[in-house]
């Protein structure tokens, strides 16, 4: 592990959920000569080696965050809030995939679109 590849995986353990983006601007504050493109090449690699995974939580940049860190992500399209759910409320949905269609559905790399508890509020008052 390179001191360059140390720093990425460091940041993206920081930072919990992020972009190569705000990666390399928490990279940056160390290494101000690390760019983006090595920060998108680490991340590749360090996704390969299997220490982060990416989730696309919208039209964006994916956001990523270690390997460990399993759940779904609920993204409101009205606020833009982020919250986590555990990859348990999909077994039903994966189990029903997989009999019907074999497919293998990867829950830790899910995100679901719609709107979240406080914008239901609202649009109901």
């Amino acid at each position: 592990m390179t001191p360059q590849r140390q720093l990425v995986l460091d940041a993206v353990r920081d930072l919990g959920h992020a972009t190569p983006e705000r990666i390399c601007a928490q990279v940056q504050a160390v290494a101000p000569a690390v760019n983006i493109t090595t920060i998108y090449r680490t991340l590749d690699l360090l996704e390969k080696l299997g220490l982060v995974r990416h989730t696309h939580l919208g039209h964006g940049a994916p956001n990523y965050s270690e390997a460990e860190h399993q759940h779904v992500h609920l993204v409101c399209h009205e606020c833009g809030a982020v919250t986590e759910t555990p990859t348990d409320l999909m077994n039903e949905l994966s189990s029903r995939l997989r009999g019907s269609v074999g497919f293998e559905l990867d829950v830790t790399h899910v995100a679901l679109s719609g709107r979240c508890r406080d914008c239901t509020q609202e649009a109901g008052a």
